[in-house]
C-alpha cells in the first residue's frame, strides 16, 4: 500500500516537471521569434505585421487595448506597444509568421 502511493506521489511529480519545461520551452522560443517590440506605434505594427484578426476596446487609466493575431496578442499603452505575448501552446519559428 506504501509503495503504491510512493509510486502515485512520484508519477504526479514527474508530470507536474514535465508541464513546466514546456512552458520554459514556449517562454525561449518567444524570445527567439519576431513580434512587435515594446515602444512600437500602433502604425508600425500594422505596417509591419499587418491588421489583427480582433481589436479589443481599451480599458483603464492609462487605456490599455489588446489586438490578436493568429499566434500572439499585442497590448498597447496609448498607441504604444506595452508587450507582445504568445498565445497558449502557439509554437512557431523566427519569421514564419507576421
Amino acid at each position: 500500500m506504501v509503495r503504491t502511493v510512493l509510486v502515485l506521489m512520484l508519477a504526479l511529480t514527474i508530470q507536474t516537471v514535465s508541464a513546466d519545461v514546456l512552458l520554459i520551452d514556449e517562454v525561449r522560443q518567444s524570445e527567439r521569434m519576431q513580434l512587435p517590440a515594446n515602444g512600437q506605434s500602433e502604425a508600425d505594427v500594422i505596417t509591419e505585421y499587418g491588421s489583427p484578426t480582433a481589436r479589443h476596446e481599451a480599458v483603464g487609466d492609462p487605456p490599455i487595448t489588446r489586438w490578436d493575431y493568429a499566434n500572439y496578442s499585442v497590448y498597447f499603452e496609448y498607441d504604444l506597444v506595452l508587450f507582445s505575448v504568445l498565445k497558449q501552446g502557439a509554437i512557431i519559428e523566427k519569421g514564419a509568421e507576421k
